[in-house]
This record gives structure tokens, sequence and C-alpha cells, in this order.
């Protein structure tokens, strides 16, 4: 292998629909080919964030520390998420500080607002609930007219937004999530990674303490609301009506679709498929949703 048919390899295998085990070895292989040849932590970040959205954490934590120690900024970002969450079995919010904040430095806005939320929580600081607002105020300015979808901007407009709710200004704070949820469907529809799915599950329930549910109007996000307790609904999919049914057993909900059961929520949203096809990647398809029961 040269170094121009690793980075081929990768090209190809990175915009593929779906990825054989022979595309992820490959894959795989010819990052470890790059990082060794050329020593570049970008490779390793790559690899890195590749076993993240697998889930396989100690295998990213080893790409982002190789990456660290060359003074990469993205990877103290990520190393700080690595530490604050406990991904790999142990939390350290003193090595979390320290990476999110040498990120910080230089400028990273997501390192910044999980600072912030340091402060909220008294992780590792003592708790700060002023520094935390004044943070995330200070942060939507630089967020507001960015046309990223993969820009941090929900994440700085659900943490506004709960600020807005706790000063009674449920007005703006609908405004904030209604946009927030706008970006990071478009998002989500490119990345189905589990970490944003898990935004877009708290942003829904935030929305609705703020907004009153239409069920003559909703969509395949608003099921994070609804099949929170035991409903029926179905949609049209291809002139094709499905149901998604939410079912109380043993004081927790699990989810019925298509023929399958899902433990919950969340791998409902991370699984559920039609014919192979992720519900998240043919959102723009699915249309008249409705309450059954």
């Amino acid at each position: 292998m040269t170094i121009n048919e690793a980075k081929n390899n990768i090209n190809e295998i990175r915009f593929l629909d779906s990825i054989s085990n022979d595309d992820e070895f490959l894959y795989i292989e010819s990052l470890e080919f790059l990082i060794k040849e050329t020593n570049d932590p970008a490779y390793m970040m790559d690899l890195g964030g590749y076993y993240y959205e697998k889930q396989e954490f100690d295998l990213a934590l080893k790409y982002y520390d190789m990456a660290a120690l060359k003074d990469y900024d993205p990877a103290f970002e990520c190393l700080g998420y690595i530490w604050y969450y406990g991904r790999t079995g142990v939390k350290d919010y003193k090595k979390a500080y320290e990476n999110f904040e040498k990120a910080m430095k230089n400028g990273n806005i997501i390192a910044t607002y999980k600072i912030a939320d340091m402060y909220r929580n008294g992780y590792y600081v003592e708790k700060d609930l002023d520094k935390y607002k004044e943070i995330i105020e200070d942060l939507y300015p630089k967020v507001k007219d960015m046309d990223d979808v993969f820009a941090p901007i929900p994440e700085i407009y659900t943490r506004l937004a709960k600020i807005r709710i706790e000063e009674n200004k449920n007005e703006e704070a609908r405004n904030l999530l209604e946009d927030a949820r706008h970006i990071l469907e478009k998002r989500i529809h490119f990345n189905g990674f589990f970490g944003n799915l898990t935004i877009m599950k708290w942003l829904i329930i935030d929305l609705y303490k703020v907004k009153k549910f239409d069920n003559e109007n909703f969509g395949l996000y608003d099921l994070y609301y609804v099949l929170n307790k035991p409903h029926k609904t179905c949609f049209n999919y291809i002139n094709k009506i499905y149901e998604v049914e939410s079912v109380e057993e043993e004081g927790n909900i699990v989810i019925k679709f298509n023929d399958k059961w899902y433990r919950d929520i969340d791998e409902f949203f991370k699984k559920a498929n039609i014919e192979g096809d992720r519900l998240i990647n043919i959102i723009y398809d699915l249309e008249d949703f409705k309450l059954v029961k």
C-alpha cells in the first residue's frame, strides 16, 4: 500500500451508504498505515473518531492520546469528552477540565460550553451558575450567524433556552429550541451519531415545556415526547402506513415498530428502519404522523 492508495481507500469508503466488514477492515488498515507513515495527528483523530462513533472508547482514547502528544488542538476537546462522561469506565473531571481548558484557550467553542457545564454542575470546579450563564450568553453571538449544520449551534441554543425557561421567557426559549431542532434534524440526517440523537431527545422534552403538543401536526422526533407514555402512532412512507407503539412493561417503556421490539426510545431512534433505511435518514419522506390511541 502507498500513501496515495491509503488516502483513496479512505475517501472512497468514508462516503459509502453502508460499509461491509471488508470495507471496515480496509478503512482501519489504511488509517493505521497513514499514521505510521506520516505521523500526522489528523489521521490519529480520524481513527479515534471512527472508534468513538462505534462506541469502542478504549481505542478512541488510544488515538486521541496519540494526537494530543502532538499538541493537536482537536484532541483535547475529544479527550475532555472521554473523561467527562467516563467513556472508558472511569470519570475523571480533573482530566476533563484540563483538556477542555487547553482547547478553550485556543477558541474552541465546544470545549468552552463544556467548561460552562462543569461550572453548572460543580464538576472539579466550585459550582457557579452565574459563571455558567455568563459563558453561554457570551457564546450565543459567536454561533448565531453560523450556517454549518455541524457547528455547535444546537448545543448553545438548547443551553440558552434552559436559561430563558428559568427566566420565564418561554417565547424566546421556544424560538431557540425550534431553531436548534431545525439545524439538528439536518445534522442527524447526515450523521446519526448517538450524541446528536441524545441532544435531540432532551431538546424535544424541553420544547414541550414551553409549547403545547399539536396532535395534528408533528413529526418523527416528536416521538421522543409522544412515546414516553403508552401510545400508538402511525405515519405514511411511500404510500404505506406504518405504526409505532410504546408499551409499558414492568415500569419501563418498550417500543414496537415494523414487527420488531426496541428496549427503549433511544434504541428505537438508533436502529429503527424500513428495509434497511434508518428512519432518521428517510425523515423527509415520512408524512402524515397521527395519534392512533
